[in-house]
């Protein structure tokens, strides 16, 4: 598949995950079998020595290593890319310096990446809007012509069934009267095409997308191809510890909840204790604040997303927050990155 002009050998993104679940590893491998492997900017220094301390700077050596890292496993196949989220604090940062660091595609979301352009500036590097709706494509879009004559190499739809933050509102995901992704999906084909009629911008789909009748629906509809996250968690390559890899094998569907996230986005995660207590209206006084999102407000929020977040990767159940997509039960045992890949690949293959 020719995206830009770059080469994607199969249709197939690993979907961003922060704080640590996707990072050089797991983005490595899924991009030596062929695929798209993307590392989430989100907190990515929250190992180095320093990141208490000094976030920011953290932050950007932890990406540097982590871009090098799933390069030198990825061995010149597939595409590395990053996510990055409009709603941190770093979001120009750590595009400008996951472009420098060669980065094959950056896509970016939480938000509408309204300068994702300029940031990347003439650089050789994919650009990709995460978009929730047709409205939202055709907004990007259109700035994007208006303002640097380029439209996105390719669109990532994430539908209502897609874990961590969704582009929907809170009442709208609870009360399941959200669109499904197949509609979404033509939504969002008919935005493009009324925006650039003469060119064909791929659309990969996202938030249970390796269920076989949302696929089959999906590539019946014109997607290019699929993003796939939670999965991913359950291989021995994924970043995150074995204790986080065993909450996600252990979770049914009715475990799953949604949130209202400090980012000002609900989220799709595992009802743990913490989860549990926000839910039920507790406030975990937050101790010390990371800068990370733009809106956030300390004293108003009912939890720190970034200590619960790295509580989660390493394995704090008690005190972590788990996000998950839809597609949690459907992983029972762990595997392998190619394992995953090939089953995935032989599904999208088979399908109608």
């Amino acid at each position: 598949m020719r995206l830009g002009n770059k080469e994607l050998p199969l249709p197939l993104i690993q979907g961003g995950m922060g704080v640590g679940v996707s990072l050089g590893g797991l983005a490595g491998a899924v991009a030596s079998c062929g695929g798209m492997g993307t590392i989430s900017t989100a907190d990515i220094g929250f190992r180095e020595p320093d990141f208490y301390e000094h976030p920011n700077e953290a932050n950007l050596r932890a990406l540097k290593k982590e871009i090098r890292r799933a390069k030198t496993i990825a061995g010149g196949r597939g595409l590395v890319a990053v996510n990055a989220m409009v709603a941190t604090r770093q979001f120009e940062e750590a595009v400008r310096t996951a472009v420098a660091e060669g980065v094959d595609a950056v896509c970016s979301g939480a938000g509408l990446p309204l300068n994702l352009p300029e940031l990347a500036g003439g650089a050789d590097v994919l650009l990709a809007p995460i978009v929730s709706s047709g409205k939202a494509a055709s907004v990007i879009c259109r700035t994007w012509l208006k303002r640097y004559r380029r439209l996105p190499d390719f669109v990532v739809l994430e539908g209502p069934q897609a874990g961590g933050h969704l582009g929907f509102s809170y009442d709208s995901v609870c009360a399941g009267i959200t669109d499904k992704l197949d509609d979404l999906l033509s939504q969002v084909r008919e935005a493009l095409r009324a925006v650039a009629p003469d060119r064909e911008i791929p659309v990969f789909v996202a938030g249970n997308a390796s269920d076989e009748g949302i696929m089959s629906a999906c590539k019946t509809g014109g997607a290019a191809g699929i993003q796939v996250a939670t999965p991913f968690i359950a291989t021995k390559e994924c970043d995150a510890s074995d204790s986080y890899k065993q909450v996600l094998l252990k979770a049914k569907p009715e475990d799953l909840c949604i949130i209202h996230s400090p980012v000002g986005m609900p989220g799709r995660a595992v009802k743990t204790p913490l989860v549990q207590r926000i839910l039920e209206g507790a406030r975990e006084p937050v101790s010390h604040c990371y800068s990370c999102i733009k809106s956030c407000k300390p004293v108003q929020i009912p939890f720190c997303i970034t200590k619960a977040l790295i509580a989660a990767v390493e394995g704090n159940v008690e005190e972590g927050l788990f996000f998950s997509g839809g597609s949690v039960g459907q992983c029972n045992q762990m595997t392998t990155v190619p394992e995953l890949v090939d089953a995935l690949m032989t599904k999208w293959r088979n399908v109608l």
